[in-house]
């Protein structure tokens, strides 16, 4: 493959993962009309890489194809809660071989991980958001298992966003960060099934709280 291939295909995954991206944090709403023209202007590219990616989402169940365009799939809360008992499962597993086999390195970084997010306030969802994702793929990380970390990232992370960030309660962020320090409790005392455990049940919660609060969102 020439470097011409390999720029090209850099920057089309680079275009499909910020869209992806935008999509799963709820910077882009569901139904949101996806605009090729206005899209590649905003990522600086031509609209051709732009369809391509489209296309590409599509496929992963994120984008539904329009009369004049493209919009972005609206899941329904029971299509979400599938989505949530799939990744507690995966997520569960990725803990467990965390525990069992993770490096003392890439433990240590899910521990100050967990000790960086104790200090973030309520208003500070962005960081809230990022924080909480690096948190999870230190684990994946850590759990050492490549094709469990490509199912968990197809699963995507639709029930955390800015959106719920913003509506979350004080009582409701220190039950998430009494839930990670739970899993990185067993995760440092090598205890896989209490690791699986935790994170199974940290996920579930996560989703019961994204029901609550969807729930009492006004519609529009």
């Amino acid at each position: 493959m020439d470097d011409a291939v390999r720029r090209t295909a850099r920057r089309s995954d680079d275009i499909y993962e910020a869209l992806r991206r935008a999509i799963v944090t709820g910077e882009i709403r569901p139904n949101q009309p996806l605009i090729e023209l206005d899209l590649a202007a905003q990522l600086g590219v031509s609209r051709t890489p732009v369809r391509e990616c489209l296309q590409r989402l599509v496929i992963a169940g994120l984008v539904v194809p329009r009369k004049r365009g493209w919009a972005v799939r609206e899941f329904t809360v029971e299509e979400m809660q599938e989505n949530a008992e799939v990744r507690a499962g995966l997520e569960g597993y990725a803990a467990y071989l965390a525990a069992a086999r993770g490096s003392q390195q890439a433990i240590d970084k899910i521990v100050t991980l967990h000790r960086s997010r104790l200090t973030l306030r309520a208003g500070d969802e962005q960081l809230r958001l990022q924080t909480n994702r690096d948190f999870h793929d230190a684990i994946m990380q850590a759990a050492g298992n490549q094709r469990l970390k490509d199912a968990i990232y197809n699963s995507g992370q639709f029930y955390f966003n800015g959106t719920i960030a913003r509506l979350m309660m004080g009582e409701e962020l220190a039950q998430g960060n009494a839930d990670h320090a739970l899993i990185v409790e067993a995760i440092v005392a090598r205890d896989s099934p209490r690791a699986e455990q935790a994170m199974r049940a940290h996920i579930e919660r996560t989703f019961s709280v994204y029901r609550r609060v969807t729930q009492a969102m006004p519609a529009g």
